[in-house]
């Protein structure tokens, strides 16, 4: 009878088991020193070796010659737990046993010992599916076993278990397995099954595994069932998927507004039978993926991708800003919901979807109006904006002078100006700083101070009632001036430490330290002053406002 591979290739060693030293070592000592723990726990995702180590260490602590910590899979003891005829190690799956009547019949069977071996052991799985009675009906064994006693307890989802319990175990965190790890222990599977593997399809088998080694061993089985050689497209074939190359140029096609690409991209998938959602999937991926690439300067950490795919995604999220990233990942994040509840209209989910990607303007969520913020920031910094609002002035056709009109000599005085005044008319008008009334200086507008004033109504919510209304400014010596609508605004301003909830508010919003002497409090003098939103800091920034 065919065994899976992946149960055909299940470590029987400590030292065959993958990506989880951390956790192998420690047992191995406590064997080599005689000393095992009465309780383990065992917690962290799917086919990361929990149910592996729990079986191994059950060898290793009846073992009656182990090899640095490992069982020897020699003896009688070892052979017995693994052929499965071993009755003093019983393994017990919690999720169809998980009644108090099962771990009662437990704690009455603790009191006898070993019937063959030297420890009785109760490997535990799922362990979080127990009863809150079983759940206590388990605490005070648990806390003190007989000595010939070893519990062994594997779970998924440590939230749900009981303090209790997790206080009396020595709990050990199964971490998620390397990509690269897997990739080469699938190689070396491949390699002794005589299956012919590419080293990119491992790769991409690994990456799909998301850190699961079982998962990893299954995806091979599973691309190996069709015999011949496992590459790039086999693995996508027999996973749905349609290739990262065809998921990048996707995106690039959204940069562009390229419609018929897009809508090309859906039809060969829908053609080829590919499974929507696992297209998806792999579209939201990349977007994580050019996120990352967006936000932090040390993406190879995070990422599991060749230097080749590394750089063509580094340019690919060069064409999106961030505040544009997340919206997309809002939009596709709410497409895969719509997809898994309603499989009839996959396709045209994910059309339109795609459609609003490309046009920022169809995007009415808080993420969609945040990017066309953003973006609206972008071109008013970068000046493009202001150039393309600038008014044109056509140049005016020279008018021939008639010949009956004398010549009129003009002094060089008078005739300066009329030369000049064509290549003034020329020029668009450059926006000018803003400057004080008051003052005569040289303002430049303090952006973001709306968020200053949030953060003091989350502190004082009468002091940002008053300053509300207020407007921010920078003069030549990066001074903060701060102009308030009346006097009554300013003398509250200055009471009860007003001035300084103010000036914090500042350093947080400019990431710099703002001294009192640096904090100028003025009054308006025009009701111009009044009503400043962020609305009408991105307009005054954006299209070169004269204040």
């Amino acid at each position: 009878m065919h065994q899976a591979l992946y149960r055909k290739w299940r470590p029987k060693t400590f030292d065959d088991v993958c990506g989880q030293e951390h956790i192998t070592s420690v047992l191995r000592y406590e064997i080599k020193n005689g000393a095992p723990s009465h309780a383990y726990l065992f917690c962290g995702s799917r086919g990361t070796g929990k149910t592996t180590c729990a079986k191994i260490l059950a060898k290793a602590v009846n073992c009656e010659a182990p090899v640095n910590g490992s069982p020897c899979c020699k003896c009688p003891s070892c052979l017995s737990i693994e052929n499965g005829s071993a009755t003093d190690v019983l393994e017990m799956d919690a999720a169809s046993n998980n009644g108090v009547e099962n771990i009662r019949d437990i704690r009455d069977e603790v009191v006898y010992t070993p019937s063959q071996l030297r420890y009785r052991v109760y490997i535990v799985d799922e362990v979080h599916m127990l009863s809150t009675s079983a759940f206590n009906a388990l605490l005070k064994t648990l806390e003190e076993p007989p000595a010939h006693v070893i519990f062994i307890l594997a779970t998924t989802e440590l939230h749900k278990l009981p303090a209790t319990i997790v206080s009396r175990c020595q709990r050990f965190d199964f971490r998620r397995i390397a990509a690269g790890v897997l990739a080469s222990r699938i190689s070396y599977i491949a390699k002794e099954e005589q299956i012919e593997l590419d080293p990119a399809a491992a790769e991409r088998i690994a990456r799909m595994a998301q850190g699961g080694m079982r998962d990893a061993i299954s995806l091979l089985e599973l691309c190996a069932g069709g015999g011949g050689r496992i590459d790039m497209q086999t693995v996508d074939e027999m996973m749905g998927s349609v290739g990262r190359e065809s998921i990048l140029s996707l995106v690039s096609a959204v940069a562009n507004a390229d419609y018929d690409a897009i809508f090309e991209a859906i039809s060969e998938a829908v053609a080829a039978s590919r499974d929507l959602a696992v297209f998806w999937q792999d579209l939201i991926g990349v977007y994580r993926d050019m996120l990352v690439m967006k936000t932090t300067d040390q993406a190879a950490r995070y990422l599991d991708l060749a230097d080749a795919e590394a750089g063509e995604l580094k340019a690919l999220a060069a064409r999106f800003t961030k505040g544009t990233l997340l919206a997309h990942c809002r939009l596709l994040e709410d497409a895969l919901f719509a997809m898994q509840k309603a499989n009839a209209v996959k396709r045209m989910v994910a059309e339109l979807t795609l459609v609003r990607m490309c046009d920022p303007r169809l995007d009415t969520s808080l993420e969609g109006l945040v990017a066309r913020v953003e973006k609206l920031e972008d071109a008013a910094l970068t000046g493009t904006l202001a150039a393309k609002n600038a008014p044109k002035v056509e140049p005016e056709a020279p008018t021939a002078q008639k010949p009956s009109e004398p010549k009129q000599a003009s002094s060089e005085e008078s005739v300066a100006p009329s030369k000049a005044e064509p290549a003034q008319r020329k020029q668009a008008p450059a926006p000018s700083v803003p400057k004080a009334e008051n003052g005569g200086r040289v303002l430049t507008r303090m952006r973001g101070f709306i968020n200053c004033i949030e953060r003091i109504r989350r502190e004082n919510a009468m002091l940002a009632s008053f300053i509300s209304d207020a407007r921010a400014y920078l003069d030549e010596q990066k001074r903060v001036v701060v102009i308030l609508p009346n006097a009554f605004a300013e003398m509250m301003l200055e009471q009860n430490g007003g001035r300084d909830v103010l000036r914090h508010a500042l350093c947080l919003e400019l990431a710099r330290e703002v001294h009192d002497r640096e904090l100028l409090v003025e009054t308006a003098d025009a009701p111009s002053a009044k009503n400043d939103t962020i609305i009408d800091d991105i307009l005054s920034a954006a299209e070169g406002v004269q204040e």
